[in-house]
């Protein structure tokens, strides 16, 4: 079953159909939107218990609905100002060390950081990071996990194949091959980065600022100078995928909680900075 669903997605059109589910997901009329707001619900179980907008009609579309905005209360960040926090709901896939520049993307598989984050990569050698997916049915928007200055952001186009468990253990390189977009952040620990990556059908990245729009047709880099506070927006997703995060050597150390299938939400603390002396 699994070398099944991978060899699909081998063959699938990925950038067509997800442009033209994309087209679907924008469009604001009425019973376009209302359908497929209805069965993406029913199917997965959703509730907007937590959401601002508590009432699937109030939506003015798919993607309106797929990145709603929760109550102001629904999340809470830590008192401690060491805490390096989540910036997503999910589950984590996968977290530990960045072995020179190597990390883990499954149990036989590794991806180089070079590959993944271009030269925003450097600086984490032997450093620690943490992989998170986001389920269709998670809230979908990114936060800062830590407050810094974002410096530099790297477009990167790419595949679009689905993240989940069977296709991190079955694509080589599965990150490194999908479109994403790099963060950089500068902290009072060092830099962070904090990488978007996106993923089969919609896949569009959104973020605050304005940049290169998604799909991302050629690699770019640019640069800004703008301060975000820990659990600060920072983007959102359009039906994709997984958020990576990575820190310096020896700058930070993470929760016994935090392993491989832990569920995560928004502001839950991921570790602490390791203080000085």
């Amino acid at each position: 079953m699994s070398q099944w669903f991978i060899q699909l997605q081998n063959l699938l059109p990925q950038h067509l159909l997800s442009r033209s589910v994309g087209a679907l997901a924008k469009s604001e009329v009425p019973w376009v939107k209302d359908l497929f707001i209805e069965s993406f619900a029913k199917a997965y179980k959703i509730s907007l218990e937590e959401a601002e907008l508590d009432d699937f009609g109030a939506y003015r579309s798919f993607n309106d609905f797929f990145t709603r905005a929760l109550q102001i209360d629904a999340r809470t960040q830590p008192s401690d100002p060491l805490a390096i926090t989540s910036p997503a709901d999910g589950v984590v896939s996968q977290v530990g060390n960045i072995e020179a520049d190597c990390l883990l993307q499954a149990k036989g598989h590794r991806y180089s950081l070079s590959s993944l984050a271009g030269q925003l990569g450097k600086g984490f050698e032997n450093g620690s990071f943490c992989t998170i997916y986001l389920a269709p049915n998670d809230y979908h928007r990114v936060h800062a996990p830590f407050g810094g200055t974002l410096t530099d952001t790297l477009a990167m186009p790419g595949a679009l194949f689905s993240v989940n468990g069977i296709t991190e253990a079955g694509i080589e390189g599965l990150f490194c091959r999908n479109e994403r977009l790099v963060c950089r952040f500068d902290t009072e620990f060092g830099p962070m980065l904090t990488v978007l990556v996106g993923a089969l059908i919609v896949a569009s990245i959104e973020t605050d600022w304005s940049g290169p729009e998604s799909p991302y047709r050629i690699e770019e880099h640019s640069t800004y100078n703008l301060n975000y506070e820990r659990g600060e927006e920072i983007g959102r997703f359009l039906l994709g995928s997984t958020v990576i995060c990575c820190f310096p050597k020896d700058t930070m150390t993470f929760n016994p909680g935090i392993e491989t299938g832990a569920r995560v939400l928004m502001g839950d603390t991921l570790g602490l900075l390791n203080q000085a002396g």
